[in-house]
């Protein structure tokens, strides 16, 4: 038996959470790669706002501070992180060792994949699109979590039922 004492259960949420929250990805996935730049990043006048900012870089740089900003970009990132967290890290129908093996090492891929993935921009993409790509790193990490995990528990069912 595989003892995983990091990947025990009760570090993951309720499986009832995961189809709102692939709900939640999907959305949030197609508007951050495709619809959102296609259209030229809009902003909603409705979601404007005077909010508090640790830091902002508009006129120079000043902390602590109040300013408008629209929030468009941090509503949709917020979705992408949390959806992508509960699709990630929500039970399984049946959770047991070989399901927390799958985890850890999709885990392990996620992170080498991530890495490789910034390390490369660092040297390829220069200038404002950097930032889009930073933003973006954000969510590759759970995205290829995602897949991988999903992809290797796709698998084995098939490979059992044949």
């Amino acid at each position: 038996m595989l003892n995983f004492p990091f990947m025990k259960t009760r570090y993951l949420f309720p499986h009832a959470c995961k189809p709102y929250a692939w709900a939640g990805l999907i959305v949030s996935t197609l508007l951050l790669l495709v619809v959102y730049p296609l259209s030229g990043y809009p902003e909603y006048p409705f979601l404007n706002a005077t909010v508090f900012a640790l830091a902002d870089g508009t006129f120079g740089t000043t902390y602590f501070c109040l300013v408008k900003n629209n929030l468009t970009n941090e509503i949709l990132m917020t979705l992408a992180i949390v959806s992508g967290i509960l699709v990630g890290f929500s039970k399984e129908k049946t959770e047991d060792e070989f399901i927390a093996k799958i985890r850890l090492e999709s885990l392990f891929w996620a992170t080498y994949i991530n890495y490789g993935f910034l390390l490369l921009s660092i040297w390829l993409v220069y200038g404002l699109p950097f930032l889009t790509v930073l933003s973006l790193n954000m969510c590759t990490f759970l995205w290829v979590f995602i897949i991988r995990f999903h992809f290797i528990m796709y698998r084995s069912k098939k490979e059992k039922a044949v």
